[in-house]
């Protein structure tokens, strides 16, 4: 990609009405722009990002059996009514045709997707099931000030199974235990798995929670990792030393990046949905729901990954592997050098960005380049000569390496 052709470029002031970090540097940096509080317009910079997200955890969601799935948005008002959550579920957006037909406009899924379940499995031949989805969802948030991490329409993978017995989704609940851990790890997160009520569902539920200032949570944890509860529902106090010797407990801030819990069959006996077992009986199906927001998960990243120059991307969701920085662009056998590397690492199938705007100083694109954030920065320009010199985001020095040398370190 040429930067000069990109839609969506820097800007060097905070947008006045952000208050998150992760707002204010993804709008600096040209990956999006705010339509409406807690509603965002993604720019091809940060639909890269998101996508690479979002194929990480479909990877591990087909990796632990889950299929791939696209319900409705527009609900019927019928289903939510049968749940008892039309007029329950605070969040929910009621939207009316010019026909004075009321509709959802999807916050979660359960009511579209049970009934669907319904029609399709019969036996207990059919289960277990796991079906996911990664799509946009709606909730009319009271407060939406942090940025991405707290939308009124927000990308969201969920995914619900189904099981015959309470045994079976157990042995499937701890299977997502592990996955979700491996979606975090992916990211570049370290999450922590974290005991939280289960609401109106069941005794429990396990959140995923990553330190930093700009959540909205608070947990209790040992920082050995055997012990980590929401403060909502722990009588832990912090300061209380850990069972297993790994010194005091400690209180933080943190963001929610997933979830997981029992359905049990709740929303099974609404719709009746069974399933005859081997002695041709009908019962109950077990129901499990985990959810992870990707674009939450985009603006925990930055979150944790930015200095003061800007965004830190880790290789496995950043928008490019490589940033190239033209300098003396105006001088034919630089800019033709550069072209040249660009194609070449574009040939390696490396994810290349060009800077390759004429009549700018080097400070101006490498401001640019921090924004941004890409994870390597090459330096074609008059002084390079036939090498590159590159420098990681992360880090301060700076090599000089022939294009050999660089294809090798990105391979």
């Amino acid at each position: 990609m040429f930067y000069s052709k990109l839609f969506g470029k820097t800007v060097k002031t905070d947008p006045k009405d952000e208050i998150s970090v992760n707002a204010k540097l993804l709008i600096r940096a040209g990956f999006i722009r705010k339509e409406l509080a807690g509603v965002y317009n993604f720019l091809p910079l940060g639909l890269r990002v998101l996508t690479k997200i979002a194929n990480i955890v479909r990877d591990e969601m087909n990796k632990a059996g889950g299929q791939e799935i696209l319900l409705s948005a527009l609900q019927t008002k019928n289903n939510w009514q049968k749940t008892g959550r039309w007029n329950s579920f605070d969040a929910l957006f009621k939207v009316k045709s010019r026909y004075e037909v009321e509709y959802a406009l999807g916050p979660t899924h359960e009511e579209v997707l049970v009934p669907l379940v319904k029609q399709l499995i019969s036996s207990y031949k059919d289960l277990p099931l796991s079906l996911y989805q990664i799509q946009t969802k709606f909730r009319d948030e009271p407060r939406a000030k942090s940025g991405i991490l707290r939308g009124r329409e927000f990308l969201m993978k969920d995914l619900y199974s189904f099981h015959q017995d309470e045994e079976d989704f157990e042995k499937y609940y701890e299977v997502m235990r592990k996955t979700y851990l491996e979606v975090f790890k992916r990211c570049s997160l370290e999450a922590i798995e974290t005991k939280a009520g289960g609401g109106t569902f069941s005794q429990f539920s396990h959140e995923y929670q990553v330190i930093s200032e700009a959540g909205e949570d608070e947990i209790v944890y040992c920082p050995g990792g055997d012990f980590s509860e929401n403060v909502e529902i722990t009588e832990v106090k912090e300061g209380k030393q850990c069972e297993l010797g790994h010194g005091s407990l400690k209180k933080v801030k943190v963001i929610e990046v997933g979830n997981i819990f029992p359905l049990k069959t709740k929303f099974s006996e609404v719709f009746d949905l069974t399933y005859k077992d081997k002695n041709g009986k009908d019962q109950l199906v077990v129901m499990g729901c985990y959810g992870i927001g990707i674009s939450r998960l985009m603006g925990t990243i930055v979150e944790v990954h930015h200095d003061d120059k800007g965004i830190i991307w880790p290789e496995s969701v950043a928008p490019f592997m490589v940033h190239i920085v033209g300098l003396d662009m105006d001088d034919k056998s630089v800019a033709d050098r550069a072209e040249k590397v660009y194609k070449l690492l574009l040939a390696e199938g490396i994810e290349t960005l060009i800077d390759d705007r004429q009549n700018l100083s080097a400070g101006e694109k490498f401001a640019d380049c921090d924004l941004i954030g890409i994870p390597y920065r090459v330096v074609i320009s008059k002084k390079t000569g036939e090498k590159l010199e590159v420098k990681k985001r992360s880090e301060k020095e700076t090599s000089f390496v022939s294009l050999d040398e660089l294809i090798k370190m990105l391979k």
